[in-house]
Order: structure tokens, then C-alpha cells, then sequence
């Protein structure tokens, strides 16, 4: 993954906004994936990276939460829990395809294709250069995340 040109994406956010991964060239873009919108594991990692966002964005960094349910879905996550930075809705998962994240998920003896958790930093040149596999759902990978971007941008 790491070395990788990251794949274009025009996906719509929350309010219907959509945002191309074009419209952040020059800076460092966080892409967060995460199965479902207002479930405990998801919630707090989202709530993680919302009460960081300050510090994301003095750093010339965009952050994106995505996953496959639609902006109505994404809106009200959003808004119950304060979410200020855009929740990308890919319902058909092609960006997260196109990230290797689509796959085959198993719970309670029960198999279904998902949304792996897992944290992409797209660079200032659209390349991949970080990704964390195992990304987990709690408000610490949020820190895990600023820590590595402030190792690289002074």
C-alpha cells in the first residue's frame, strides 16, 4: 500500500458536498474507514479524531471519515455526535474496493462483505504514506494518527 498513488475519489459528505481527492493536492489527507455510522467502535473513533481535528488542521491536514452508508446516514451521525470534518459516503464501495478494504467479514457464524477499519495518509503528491491495517475503534487511534503527521511535518 505504502508507495502507492492513491485512488481519485468524488464522493459526497454529510450535506451533499462532494470532495475530490484533487481538491487536496499539496497537503496531507487522512482517510479513515470505518464499518458503520453510529455504532460504539465506530463512534468513538470518529469522536476521536472530531476533538482533534483542531489539531489536524493546524498541520495543513484534511481528514475524511468513509464508509459505505449513504449521507443521510452520515448527516445524522454528524450531527448526534458533533462530527466537524466530512463523513464520505462510497455506497457502492468503489474507493474502498479501490483500497483493498471491501472484504469478506464473519460474525457471529455469519459471513458478509464489509468495511475493514483501516487508516490511510495520503501524501502532498497523491501516494500513500501511511497505513495502519488494524486501525481500532477507539478515540486513541485518532492520537496515534496526529502523532505520526507531527513526526513529519515539524
Amino acid at each position: 500500500m505504502i508507495g502507492r498513488p492513491a485512488p481519485d475519489f468524488a464522493l459526497a459528505d454529510q450535506d451533499g458536498t462532494v470532495h475530490r481527492r484533487a481538491d487536496h493536492a499539496g497537503r496531507y489527507i487522512v482517510v479513515f474507514l470505518y464499518p458503520k455510522d453510529d455504532t460504539p467502535g465506530c463512534t468513538k473513533e470518529a469522536c476521536g479524531f472530531r476533538d482533534l481535528a483542531g489539531d489536524f488542521a493546524s498541520l495543513g491536514a484534511a481528514v475524511f471519515g468513509l464508509s459505505v452508508l449513504d449521507s443521510a446516514s452520515k448527516r445524522k451521525f454528524a450531527s448526534k455526535y458533533g462530527l466537524n470534518y466530512p463523513l464520505l459516503a462510497d455506497p457502492d464501495a468503489s474507493v474502498i474496493s479501490a483500497l483493498g478494504c471491501w472484504r469478506e467479514k464473519s460474525m457471529y457464524g455469519r459471513t458478509f462483505m464489509g468495511v475493514a477499519r483501516e487508516t490511510f495518509v495520503i501524501g502532498p503528491d497523491g501516494t500513500i504514506v501511511m497505513h495502519w491495517p488494524d486501525a481500532k475503534g477507539s478515540e486513541v487511534h485518532a492520537e496515534e494518527v496526529l502523532a505520526w503527521l507531527r513526526a513529519r511535518t515539524g
